[in-house]
């Protein structure tokens, strides 16, 4: 079984449905699972789930867990819509439990987000404990992980490979923060390293690239491991 983790911004950006990668990701995963691999796809919520959050923000008084049960509800909106994508070989109900195994012989699963305190970065995590897989491939819109934000700060070096401690230490911190915009987040970066977990994080935009991860190749992006 192999894990990945959408990000939702990827597939709906604020400027509509990214066709172009739903298309050709429709067409990469179906022509594997023909070759008989086996995946779990957790959708993220992405620009959506900000967009409700912070209108939240502005127009109410969410407490951090309000805020969490509407990103998390976005999430399970996507994994829906992404189900829906795989009509005929998808699993048919959207799973939002990452502690227990599915019985189907569907070849793809999708999930979303299971509950308050994290993002859907820790049930990808879970997923990967509970069915035995030692990586995650982490699909976003950017390239690489940088050690600072490279839209701010001209001087931001890429990262290439790292380790669990050093990530957390200097990129992304040890606290949770909903809405938060971080390669992968704080809490599923503990975990990870808890059960020895890799992380690659790739732009899911260049799905050659995708390939050559899920084969084992080296690829472009950022791999965070034990």
């Amino acid at each position: 079984m192999k894990i990945l983790s959408v990000g939702g911004s990827i597939i709906i950006p604020q400027t509509g449905f990214n066709l172009d990668f739903l298309k050709k990701f429709r067409a990469l995963l179906l022509k594997r699972v023909t070759q008989g691999e086996r995946f779990i796809i957790v959708t993220g919520g992405g620009s959506i789930a900000r967009t409700y959050q912070n209108g939240a923000r502005l127009l109410g008084k969410p407490t951090n867990i309000d805020l969490d049960w509407i990103g998390i509800q976005t999430t399970i909106l996507n994994a829906h819509f992404m189900r829906v994508l795989f009509t005929g070989y998808s699993y048919d109900d959207v799973v939002v439990n990452p502690h227990k195994k599915i019985k189907t012989k569907k070849p793809i699963i999708f999930a979303g987000g299971e509950k308050p305190g994290c993002s859907t970065d820790l049930d990808a995590v879970d997923f990967a404990k509970t069915y035995g897989a030692k990586e995650i491939l982490n699909l976003s819109n950017i390239d690489y992980v940088f050690d600072k934000d490279p839209n701010k700060f001209s001087d931001a070096q890429r990262i290439e490979d790292i380790d669990w401690e050093t990530f957390q230490r200097d990129v992304v911190g040890y606290v949770w923060d909903p809405g938060k915009n971080v390669p992968f987040d704080p809490t599923a970066s503990t975990a990870a390293a808890k059960y020895k977990i890799t992380v690659s994080i790739l732009n899911g935009n260049n799905l050659k690239e995708v390939g050559k991860a899920l084969d084992g190749k080296k690829f472009k992006g950022t791999k965070i491991h034990p």
